[in-house]
């Protein structure tokens, strides 16, 4: 299980998955926005998207968890 976490102050921009999806490392969760640039956030593990905590238009903190992958 490895759980993904921000890195940064940011908006939630865009979800690009949803719960239940298989994802490969290196595939997009969601896409942030801070001070006008996009910022992907990507998978670090290949598995199935067991939780997704962040919502579109969500502003988040660092290390808030976005995402649980198994």
């Amino acid at each position: 299980m490895a759980e993904v976490r921000a890195e940064m102050v940011a908006n939630v921009w865009q979800v690009v998955v949803n719960e239940g999806d298989t994802v490969s490392d290196g595939d997009t969760l969601v896409i942030l926005e801070s001070m006008k640039m996009e910022i992907p956030v990507l998978a670090e593990d290949d598995g199935v998207v067991a939780q997704l905590k962040v919502s579109e238009g969500d502003v988040i903190q660092e290390g808030d968890l976005i995402a649980v992958i198994e």
